[in-house]
C-alpha cells in the first residue's frame, strides 16, 4: 500500500544567518523524525542494503550526533549508534530524538555569536565554532533525512516529508 505525505516546502526563515541556519536544521529534524514516527516493526530494524543501515538505526545515530556536537557527550563507537537497542520502541526512540533535539535548540538558544565555540564540558577538547556546527548538522541530517526517504518507501510505501 502507497501512502503519501504531503511534501512540505522549505522554510521562510527570517533573514539572518542564526535563522536561516536554525530554521532548515529543524526542518530537516522534523521531516525525519516524521518518516521513522509509526513506522512498522520489525522492518524499522531490518537492514534493506548491504550496510546493514535501517530506519531505526538512522534516527538513533542522530540522537547520538546531535548530543555530541550540541550537548558536548562522548561517543566512542559511532558504528554502534547505527542501531537502536532491542528493548527500545519506535515511540521511544523518536521520543528521545526530538529530547535531545529540545535540549540542543535550548542550548542554541543562549549562543548569540555564530563565530564562537561551542561550549564544552571538557575545556580541553577543541571545539567547533557554531556557525560550522549547525552546518555540519545540516549536511548529516539532510544526508540521513535522504536515506531514511528511501528506507521508509522500501518498507511500506510511505512517501513525502
Amino acid at each position: 500500500m502507497r501512502r503519501r505525505r504531503r511534501d512540505t516546502p522549505p522554510p521562510r526563515t527570517g533573514s539572518s544567518e542564526a535563522e536561516v541556519l536554525r530554521g532548515f536544521l529543524d526542518y530537516l529534524r522534523t521531516s525525519i523524525a516524521a518518516k521513522v514516527d509509526g513506522a512498522p516493526e520489525p522492518q524499522v530494524r531490518t537492514a534493506a542494503v548491504p550496510s546493514g543501515t535501517n530506519l531505526l538505526g538512522l534516527l538513533n545515530h542522530l540522537t547520538f550526533v546531535e548530543r555530541a556536537m550540541f550537548l558536548g557527550d562522548d561517543v566512542t563507537d559511532w558504528q554502534t549508534t547505527f542501531q537502536a537497542a532491542p528493548a527500545d520502541s519506535v515511540a521511544d526512540v523518536v521520543a528521545d530524538y526530538r529530547e535531545t533535539v529540545e535540549r540542543a535548540n535550548e542550548v542554541l538558544d543562549r549562543c548569540t555569536d555564530l563565530g564562537a565555540p561551542l561550549h564544552r564540558p571538557r575545556p580541553n577538547r577543541p571545539a567547533p565554532s557554531i556557525r560550522w556546527a549547525l552546518t555540519h548538522m545540516i549536511e548529516e541530517t539532510g544526508r540521513h533525512a535522504g536515506h531514511a526517504d528511501i528506507l521508509r518507501e522500501l518498507i511500506d510505501g510511505t512517501t513525502g516529508r
